[in-house]
């Protein structure tokens, strides 16, 4: 008996020791191509970690679309993205538009979408799937509070994307941030699309608060745009880029040219609006 005794405490010690040793490794981090965002990051998104967006319900598109940008861009240009949601969820906020993925530079055929019954089910599947090394990205959405998504299950989340390298985006909409052991976390909302020539649809631009990272400062705000031609993220606060976008014409005078219009030009639409 005490034999097995001490056999289970030496076994526990070496689970403690291997759970230490996936949590202490140095993480692969991913540029993703806004030199202000990855300088504050240390180098860019960590790979094989967890990462929390916030997005309220009317901002819903907004934080799907930087969302699924995010998976795409770490799954690189082959591996395939899976979106995690609950049957709710697709009733509630709809489902991916395949046109407006590709507006967005995101390849369709590259993304799978598991419908789950309940979160129970949803959080299950979703720490199968990250132990699979061939997925690119995993995507998991819940929407409002989630009470089930506690520090012991968000923990479970990340140690599995520690263990296979795999990185998950949990995608939180009308939620408010609680304890987690997500690496970083963001609040993102739309911010207005950038005109084109002709009215045509502006960039997909946002607004990004990066709320808390484990290993260096929050609280940090950009706005930035997606180029999906580019592949890039761009600043989306310099008024001089307006100006080149519309063919040099500054600020007064288009709207002293638009003042005298008879019928009024909607605003252009972000394409993560046409997405999500």
């Amino acid at each position: 008996m005490v034999e097995s005794v001490h056999t289970l405490a030496a076994l526990k010690r070496q689970i403690a020791s291997l759970d230490r040793g996936v949590a202490d490794r140095a993480p692969v981090r991913m540029a993703i191509g806004h030199a202000e965002i990855d300088r504050v990051l240390g180098g860019g998104l960590a790979g094989g970690r967890t990462h929390e967006l916030f997005g309220a319900i009317e901002e819903e598109g907004a934080a799907a679309g930087l969302a699924l940008l995010f998976a795409s861009h770490v799954a690189g240009l082959t591996a395939p993205v899976l979106w995690l949601r609950t049957a709710a969820s697709g009733r509630a906020g709809g489902f991916a538009y395949g046109p407006g993925l590709a507006a967005l530079g995101i390849d369709p055929e590259r993304l799978l979408v598991g419908m789950m019954a309940d979160e129970t089910m949803l959080l299950r599947t979703a720490v199968d799937a990250l132990r699979h090394q061939a997925l690119g990205a995993l995507l998991i959405e819940l929407r409002g509070p989630a009470p089930l998504l506690d520090l012991t299950a968000s923990r479970r989340l990340a140690l599995a994307a520690e263990g296979s390298g795999v990185t998950a985006f949990l995608l939180r909409i009308g939620a408010e941030p609680g304890p987690s052991a997500a690496d970083t976390r963001w609040r993102v909302t739309a911010a207005p699309s950038r005109p084109l020539p002709g009215q045509a649809p502006g960039m997909s631009a946002f607004a990004l608060t990066l709320l808390r990272q484990r290993a260096g400062p929050g609280g940090k705000q950009w706005r930035l745009r997606w180029d999906s031609e580019k592949g890039v993220f761009g600043d989306a606060g310099d008024e001089r880029d307006d100006d080149r976008a519309v063919g040099g014409t500054g600020r007064a005078e288009r709207d002293a040219a638009l003042s005298g219009a008879m019928v009024s030009v909607p605003p252009p639409r972000s394409a993560a609006d046409r997405a999500a």
